[in-house]
Formats: structure tokens, sequence, C-alpha cells
């Protein structure tokens, strides 16, 4: 069975489990509609990405 050599401090083993925390999905606001979107995705409100027209939305 192993042994640990040195006891981990309280704050050692709080950094280390501080790089798993979930921290949620980050959004930004459209530049052209001001819609939530994540970064680098096409926005689902308009379908702008980039200041281009990227998907065409539909009215039924």
């Amino acid at each position: 069975m192993a042994v640990q050599q040195v006891k981990l401090s309280k704050q050692k083993i709080r950094q280390r489990k501080a790089a798993n925390l979930y921290r949620g999905i980050k959004t930004s606001p459209c530049p052209s509609c001001g819609a939530a979107r994540m970064p680098h995705r096409v926005c689902p409100s308009c379908g702008n990405y980039k200041g281009r027209q990227v998907l065409s939305k539909t009215t039924d």
C-alpha cells in the first residue's frame, strides 16, 4: 500500500480541486441582435457569424 511522503496542506489540496471546478457555460452578446450566444458559434436567434448571414431564418 502506498504511503505519503509529505503531508499535503489544506491549501494545496484545495488548489488541486479548484482546477476541476465546473464554472458554467460562457456566453457573449451577439453584435447584431444582442442575444446571448456561445463564443465562436453562429447566433441561434439571427443566424449571423462574424458579421455574415450564415443561417437563413424561415418563418412558417
